[in-house]
C-alpha cells in the first residue's frame, strides 16, 4: 500500500510508532503536514497538493490534532472525494470533536453516559444544576483537550461560580454528574472495526480527579468486561468510527462513556499493555484496502458487462 499518514510531526510517538509498523509490513509510507496541504477541488479531477507534488495514496490515516480539526477534517474529506481510503472518515471525526453532537449520538443510540446537561443562558444555572443531580458536579469546556477546561466543582455555590465565569466569558460548556465510585480512575478501549485489541486503566495524580497521562495519571493493564468490551465497540460504532479511543467509567450502574477519541495516542497504551498496537492498526488497514479493491473490482466489472 501507498500509506499517508497525515501528522503535523514525523517526530511524535504514535506517527513514528505507524511510519514503522508499516515499513516493516513492506508498505510505502510518508508522514504529510496536512495544514500545509493545498486543495486542488476541481471538476471529476479533485486532488491534494504537498510541497509542490500531487499525493497519491492508497490510504490515508488522520492525526488531526483537535485544534486544527477544520481544517484537517476538509483535507481528509479531499481525500475521500479522490475515492483513497481512510481510517476514519471526516465526518465521523468531526462528530467525534464535537462532544455535545457525539453526546447526542450516543444518548440517541441508548449507550450508557453520565448524566450531562447544556443550557446558552445564565439564567439558567440553577437548572442546569438541578438537572445533573447537584453538587458536585463537573463542567468542561465543549473545546477542551486532555483534561483541560474539566474542573470538579464539589457545593452548589462552587458550581455557580464556575458556571456562572464560563458563560460570562461566553464559552461553551457541559455540565455532568460526577461519577464519585470511579475515584478518579477511567478506562481507555482501543478499537479497530468490531474488535476491542488493547485497554488500559487510568489513574490520576492524589488530589486530582482527570486521571489524563498528560496531567500525570499513571496507566495499568485491565481486563474488561463483556459489558465494558460492547459498550466501547457500541460507541465506536455510533460515531462511525473505525479507529477510536473509548474512555469510560466504572459506575454502581454500569461503564458510563465520557468520550470517543479519533485520534487515540499509541504511547500510553502500548507501554501499559505491551500491545503492538500500531501493527494492528496497520493489519486493519490491510484488510479494509484489500476488501476495497475487490469491490471495486466487482463494480468495474459489472459496469463492464451491463
Amino acid at each position: 500500500m501507498k500509506l499517508g499518514i497525515l501528522s503535523r510531526k514525523a517526530s511524535l510517538y504514535s506517527t513514528s510508532r505507524l511510519v514503522d509498523a508499516a515499513k516493516e509490513r513492506g508498505h510505502d509510507v510518508r508522514v504529510v503536514d496536512y495544514l500545509r496541504c493545498v486543495m486542488n477541488i476541481a471538476s471529476h479531477r479533485p486532488r491534494v497538493m504537498y510541497q509542490d507534488d500531487q499525493l497519491d495514496c492508497d490510504v490515508v490515516i488522520p492525526r488531526i490534532g483537535a485544534s486544527n480539526t477544520f481544517y484537517g477534517t476538509a483535507v481528509v474529506r479531499q481525500f475521500e472525494m479522490m475515492d483513497v481510503l481512510t481510517a476514519n472518515s471526516s465526518v465521523s471525526i468531526s462528530r467525534s470533536r464535537d462532544k455535545l453532537r457525539s453526546l447526542q449520538i450516543l444518548s440517541r443510540e441508548g449507550i450508557g453516559m453520565p448524566v450531562t446537561g447544556f443550557a446558552h443562558s445564565p439564567k439558567d444555572i440553577q437548572g442546569i444544576i438541578d438537572l445533573v443531580g447537584g453538587a458536585p458536579l463537573v463542567v468542561k469546556l465543549l473545546e477542551g483537550t486532555q483534561g483541560v477546561g474539566v474542573v470538579l466543582a464539589e457545593t452548589g455555590k462552587a458550581a455557580e461560580s464556575v458556571i456562572s465565569a464560563f458563560r460570562n466569558l461566553d464559552a461553551n460548556i457541559l455540565v455532568q454528574e460526577f461519577i464519585k465510585e470511579a475515584g478518579g480512575e477511567d478506562i481507555r478501549a482501543f478499537v479497530l472495526g468490531d474488535k476491542v485489541v488493547a485497554s488500559m486503566l487510568r489513574q490520576g495524580p492524589p488530589g486530582e480527579f482527570r486521571s489524563n497521562l498528560h496531567r500525570g495519571g499513571k496507566a495499568t493493564k485491565v481486563k474488561l468486561t463483556p459489558e465494558e468490551r460492547s459498550c466501547a465497540k457500541r460507541a465506536a460504532k455510533a460515531l462511525g468510527l473505525r479507529v477510536a479511543g473509548v474512555d469510560m467509567l466504572r459506575s454502581n450502574h454500569g461503564p458510563l462513556i465520557m468520550e470517543v477519541n479519533s485520534s487515540p495516542g499509541l504511547e500510553g497504551i502500548e507501554q501499559s499493555t505491551g500491545v503492538d498496537v500500531a501493527s494492528q492498526i496497520i493489519i486493519h488497514l490491510e484488510k479494509r484496502h484489500a476488501e476495497k479493491r475487490k469491490r471495486d473490482a466487482e463494480g468495474k466489472k459489472s459496469r463492464v458487462e451491463g
